[in-house]
């Protein structure tokens, strides 16, 4: 099963736990990379399912289920003093950001919002690396636009500061992708209930940053 680093950072080790306890005759892998990544294994026949975002459109051979809409934060250096709870997405993208590459859906997302508004865009830093990006607003040279769950554990360790965008908050959506037409598993109705307590728990974990498709 593929998974985005946010997702991984967020549940990875509990998911095994998790798969073994409801699911002990089921063999769990889980592979850890971004959504291009996850999507272009499936099609290579490497993956039986994944959690992917930004699988907006149908794509041959692979089917989808939209899970929900998750809303990007700005993650930036700890201050001083204590920081205002939201910025705007001007302010935003005012900052010297540290971004993954250039296929990353995140950085489509922040370019495609800058031409849009018309807004300056300072991606000063690219890394595929999600410890590289993180440690360079640590240090305090750049901020980043990126999902909450990347940066979760420096975030509850005071070790970084999250805003939320108030007016244009960047957001993209989790699919659940299988291969089309893929044989069903012999404990299918075991694994749907294990995909949907994953869905459950993402959602506990994201909050207020996260809403349901449909609702």
């Amino acid at each position: 099963m593929g998974l985005t680093p946010s997702i991984m950072l967020q549940l990875g080790p509990d998911l095994l736990i998790d798969a073994k306890n409801k699911m002990p005759s089921v063999s769990l892998s889980l592979v850890e990379e971004l959504s291009h990544g996850l999507i272009a294994a499936m099609e290579r026949g490497e993956l039986n399912a994944a959690f992917a975002y930004g699988i907006d459109h149908p794509r041959p051979g692979i089917e989808r289920t939209a899970l929900f809409e998750e809303e990007l934060v700005l993650i930036r250096p700890v201050a001083d003093g204590p920081l205002p709870e939201t910025v705007t997405l001007a302010e935003a993208l005012s900052h010297d950001l540290v971004q993954a590459g250039e296929r990353d859906m995140v950085q489509q997302l922040l370019k495609a919002a800058a031409e849009k508004f018309s807004l300056p865009l300072h991606i000063v830093y690219e890394a595929q690396s999600i410890p590289a990006m993180r440690a360079l607003v640590v240090r305090g040279v750049a901020a980043s636009v990126i999902p909450y769950g990347t940066a979760i554990e420096e975030l509850r360790a005071g070790k970084l500061a999250m805003q939320r965008i108030s007016d244009q908050p960047p957001k993209r959506t989790l699919y659940l992708i299988r291969p089309g037409n893929a044989p069903a598993f012999r404990q299918q109705e075991a694994v749907d209930r294990f995909f949907a307590s994953v869905t459950e728990h993402l959602l506990v974990s994201l909050g207020s940053l996260a809403r349901r498709v449909g609702s």
